[in-house]
């Protein structure tokens, strides 16, 4: 399976799926009008991957904003990969959030309450 990137612009996040290694990250802004056409492209990436994932999956979210919109999409996201966690496979996400960012982290802690994946909440350096 071929890695997955998407650049970022001011209204998306860039995209980094490196499905060798096992790494995936989202960063930036997600304001998108129609984020669910967005999101799909991923998920679709993101089941194709689950079909022969490594033993361990990394998933890093570094959004300075995100709208209401983006914020299904993303708990549609872990639910998949909490799929996996529960296949036996080792996934672990990591939510950054600035220091002053207490939305952000706020939100971090929610989906952390939604999943039943190991999800660790990260002050961005």
């Amino acid at each position: 399976m071929e890695n997955f990137f998407i650049k970022g612009t001011d209204r998306t996040p860039e995209v980094d799926f490196n499905f060798t290694s096992g790494v995936m990250s989202i960063f930036g802004r997600s304001i998108t009008e129609n984020p669910i056409s967005f999101y799909k492209k991923l998920e679709d990436y993101i089941i194709e991957y689950g079909k022969k994932p490594p033993n361990k999956t990394l998933f890093t979210v570094t959004l300075e904003y995100f709208n209401t919109s983006t914020s299904k999409c993303l708990v549609d996201i872990f639910k998949l990969l909490e799929q996996f966690h529960s296949t036996q496979n080792e996934v672990l996400v990591e939510w950054y959030y600035e220091e002053d960012d207490e939305e952000i982290k706020d939100a971090g802690e929610d989906y952390k309450d939604i999943v039943d994946i190991p999800f660790e909440i990260k002050l961005l350096n």
